[in-house]
């Protein structure tokens, strides 16, 4: 191999190339087993990002199961989630063009089970054979306005669709109303219960929910429905039955998301393996799952300690953790196949492997890759894996967490005594969390010569309820807080340049990337990701999912209102003077344009360099090719104009105002 050449940082040249991102690249979520088919949703930027109900049967053959013209993706909750459900390979799916639910039969064409010309919307289904009829979430938008403090919001149930009225469009018969939000409806498997979450404003579901249970009638509608679990504070997610039926649930009671099933006759809830880690995620989409069931006796589940999660086995009967060995530190969306084999589905992925779908035979211990998200085969020299480190906070004696990525590429180094640019990324949410998959966004990045620092900080997810809540109150200052201790700390250790720090974020991270650059003076440039920068305008006008989202993260609204200025960079322009890019979806319902015009605006009369890169037809969030690509190459070329440094590519220019 030929000796590195030496170059500047971020002037690298790489294999990683924006094309390469979009070109090879799906994204892959959903993973559902029916027998021993295997079904996922694929997101594919080339197709615009529609999203493919596919499967893998049992010969091994991959195939579209969503004909040319449908997109599975439901808009409950607006991030939706829940997509569609499978039954002995009919497939049930909402179409995101129309929100209607279909029915669609092996090799047959789709069908409409709900009517058109109405603003109904459904997700999280699932399918209950003894009475013949579908029960999904529901959210009714027809007499609805945006947001709670915009007159009337939709209306969201538990309801049933009967499946024996062939070619009968319906609303859906309502099971289960009277709280603002509803998920996981769950039967059992005799068929004579059904359990279910639901939650009130202002509480979001990893903030509190209730646990419920009710009994079918003979006509499939219930009764006797009464809580079982939870409360305002305290969180549950997932309640599953195992195959002798008892229901199962995650919950936060004991200050970690833990395994927990319901005592005989509703007596008191039992943990099942008590561990300071977290079994359970935020419930930001329908779907998600954590644990399968193998046997009535044995629980296949993942749990994440210190950001990295895990695979294991656990004996329901004695609690006795048993974990897996896999290369992977991501893994989500459990399912089991009901194959010979025993085996478990699931997505995963690693510092050095990006997201796949995998089967894991439960006898022998095998991994299976089943689809990759891309079949790309990158250098390993061109490759910075996550490595985690934990840093000293703003407040005193508190630690943050993040994953740090030095620049890599066997082709180049700095020249001597050079450190490098330093580009801080704040994750969405804000209550999720950054994790350790390949991800060649951040490769594209550091292997060109950036370091990457992507921060979880207080108030992300993966560390226990006491670190999750630490954002309560406190958002636009705890997590910012944290990114400026993390790049400081970083710099300390002389790892990288601090007079050339950078940040970017998207949605509730382009939010925190815009107070950093307006409240702190840590970082040289940003980047804001359809971010907010007025938090009243983003109250007053969001959909109802967030509506109340605010009054844990900052407080009460028009009740602290003045929290809600003193906390929006719009009204701080002035203190802003480094250069600042937007990108922005032009049809984003979550942070609406104006968020980033308003702020495009000020800058633009203040004479801070500024630039505005708006997608059209594009929502929260960017899912065609063309715009992904622009957006990567745009934010470096910005970087590149602002601290002067050459690109080895071509790129098409960003207009920059003021520069």
């Amino acid at each position: 191999m030929a000796e590195p050449q030496v170059a500047p940082y971020g002037s690298w040249k790489s294999p990683i190339s924006s094309d390469l991102i979009v070109q090879g690249s799906v994204g892959l979520n959903m993973v559902r087993a029916d027998g021993e088919d295997v079904y996922w949703i694929e997101v594919r930027p080339s197709e615009a990002g529609r999203s493919v109900i596919v499967c893998r049967d049992v010969t091994g053959q991959i195939s579209d199961v969503t004909p040319a013209g449908f997109n599975a993706r439901t808009r409950v909750h607006e991030y939706g989630g829940g997509d569609y459900a499978v039954h002995h390979g009919t497939i049930y799916f909402s179409n995101f063009a129309d929100q209607r639910l279909y029915r669609q039969h092996l090799n047959e064409a789709p069908a409409p089970l709900t009517p058109a010309d109405v603003d109904l919307r459904y997700a999280d289904a699932t399918i209950d054979t003894l009475h013949d009829q579908l029960i999904a979430v529901r959210e009714d938008h027809t007499a609805a306005a945006s947001g709670s403090h915009n007159g009337q919001e939709a209306v969201n149930t538990v309801v049933r669709l009967r499946l024996d009225a062939e070619g009968a469009e319906q609303w859906g018969d309502v099971l289960a109303s009277g709280f603002d939000f509803y998920s996981s409806p769950r039967i059992s498997p005799d068929g004579e219960r059904l359990a279910w979450l639901c939650w009130n404003h202002p509480n979001m579901p990893w903030d509190g929910t209730e646990l419920w249970l009710a009994d079918f009638q003979e006509d499939g509608m219930v009764t006797n429905a009464r809580r079982v679990a939870g409360g305002t504070d305290e969180s549950i997610f997932q309640p599953a039955w195992s195959p002798d039926g008892q229901l199962y649930f995650v919950s936060d009671r004991s200050g970690w998301w833990n395994l927990y099933r319901l005592g005989e006759n509703g007596a008191t809830a039992a943990p099942v393996c008590p561990r300071e880690a977290e079994f359970g995620v935020p419930q930001w989409v329908f779907g998600y799952s954590t644990y399968a069931f193998a046997s009535a006796r044995e629980i296949v589940c993942t749990y994440i300690e210190r950001g990295f999660s895990r695979l294991a086995r656990i004996d329901a009967e004695t609690g006795e953790l048993r974990p897996v060995e896999t290369p992977y530190t991501d893994i989500s969306f459990l399912s089991i196949a009901d194959d010979e084999r025993a085996s478990v589905v699931f997505r995963a992925g690693s510092p050095i492997e990006s997201s796949r779908i995998v089967r894991l035979d439960l006898k022998t211990g095998a991994v299976e890759v089943l689809r990759r998200s891309n079949e790309l085969k990158i250098d390993e020299g061109y490759v910075s894996a996550a490595q985690a480190v934990e840093f000293p906070t703003a407040a005193g004696g508190q630690t943050a967490h993040a994953f740090y990525y030095p620049p890599r590429n066997r082709d180049f180094r700095a020249p001597e005594g050079e450190r490098p640019p330093l580009l801080v990324k704040s994750h969405g949410g804000p209550t999720s969390a950054a994790v350790t998959t390949l991800n060649l966004g951040v490769q594209y990045w550091t292997s060109r010569g950036f370091a990457v620092l992507d921060v979880n900080y207080g108030g992300s997810t993966g560390y226990g309820r006491e670190y999750r809540r630490r954002l309560n109150g406190t958002w636009g200052i705890t997590d910012v807080d944290d990114c400026v201790s993390g790049a400081r700390f970083l710099a300390g250790q002389g790892l990288v340049d601090g007079d050339r720090c950078v940040i970017d974020g998207g949605s509730a991270g382009g939010y925190t990337t815009l107070c950093a650059l307006t409240f702190r003076d840590m970082f040289k440039a940003g980047a804001s990701h359809y971010g907010v920068s007025d938090l009243g305008a983003l109250v007053r006008d969001t959909h109802k999912f967030e509506s109340r989202y605010l009054d844990n993260l900052i407080g009460p609204y028009p009740e602290r209102e003045d929290l809600y200025r003193e906390r929006s960079p719009i009204n701080f322009a002035e203190q802003l003077s480094c250069p600042v890019i937007f990108f922005q979806g032009l049809e984003d319902k979550v942070v609406p344009p104006n968020q980033a015009e308003m702020m495009v605006e000020a800058l633009r009369r203040k004479g801070v360099p500024v630039a505005y890169v708006a997608f059209a037809g594009e929502q929260h969030g960017f899912r065609r090719a063309e715009n992904i690509k622009r957006a990567l190459d745009g934010e470096i070329y910005f970087y590149s104009r602002v601290f002067g440094f050459d690109l080895a590519d071509e790129v098409e220019p960003v207009p920059i105002e003021n520069l």
